[in-house]
């Protein structure tokens, strides 16, 4: 369930110190050296985190724009990178999180990584989506009733397949048992995010409170069992 970083720049020196801090870190880096790719990659994936190079890169406030205005990363973390031209302050007030100056130095990625880690890891956690395979009821507001089947949920929301023709949309009810010892019936509002022929993504809108503990705890659940299955193929990598 590792964390995933933009990085726009053209800069080598740039590039070297960002790699070495990042990979340290246990983070991945999607290298682009333009405006344009950058913002084709973050419309069409969740990421955790930017981090741009103003100064040397054209295109800043545009790439910063994008990502502002994006459903799936308008609450990453950008990290702006400044050399002279753009102010500190001008990059804060253009929607950057952070602000770092050239030449950086990996204390100053230390120091970010430091204050900037607990955000990633909850905004990380509340995306990331576990494989499941789960039935799921769905009641919508005219009062019909949807069978279908959830194939993957994170703590904001899951996507299914469902089994009607027609399109669903707006805020639905969604009912499925929580796999434990003792299950647990989970219910929710949820807003239809998209939908495309018989699968569709929704968002959490409101959880039952009754259920809520139990959902964080099948949460934990799925990430503990992830984190397993990633220590068990690392262990027998290493063993080959």
């Amino acid at each position: 369930m590792g964390l995933n970083f933009l990085l726009l720049t053209s800069d080598a020196t740039l590039l070297k110190i960002i790699q070495s801090s990042f990979s340290a870190a246990t983070v991945g880096l999607h290298l682009r050296t333009d405006a344009a790719s950058a913002m084709e990659l973050s419309a069409r994936r969740r990421l955790d985190g930017f981090v741009i190079d103003c100064d040397d890169v054209s295109g800043f406030p545009d790439v910063l724009a994008k990502i502002r205005s994006s459903r799936s990363n308008k609450q990453s973390v950008v990290v702006a990178v400044v050399n002279g031209t753009t102010t500190v302050s001008t990059a804060v007030k253009a929607g950057a999180d952070f602000a770092l100056r050239k030449p950086v130095q990996d204390k100053h990625l230390r120091r970010f990584f430091d204050v900037a880690l607990p955000r990633l890891e909850r905004e990380h956690r509340r995306y990331f989506r576990h494989k499941v395979d789960l039935p799921i009821k769905l009641v919508c507001d005219t009062g019909e009733t949807l069978a279908g089947k959830i194939v993957n949920v994170s703590e904001g929301g899951l996507g299914l397949i469902y089994f009607v023709h027609g399109p669903i949309k707006g805020v639905v009810t969604v009912q499925f048992g929580l796999p434990s010892a003792q299950p647990q019936r989970f219910q929710a509002r949820a807003q239809v995010v998209w939908n495309v022929r018989h699968a569709m993504g929704l968002r959490f809108v409101n959880i039952e409170p009754s259920c809520r503990s139990w959902f964080e705890a099948w949460m934990d659940s799925l990430a503990a069992q992830l984190q397993f299955r990633k220590s068990a193929q690392s262990s027998n990598t290493q063993h080959r």
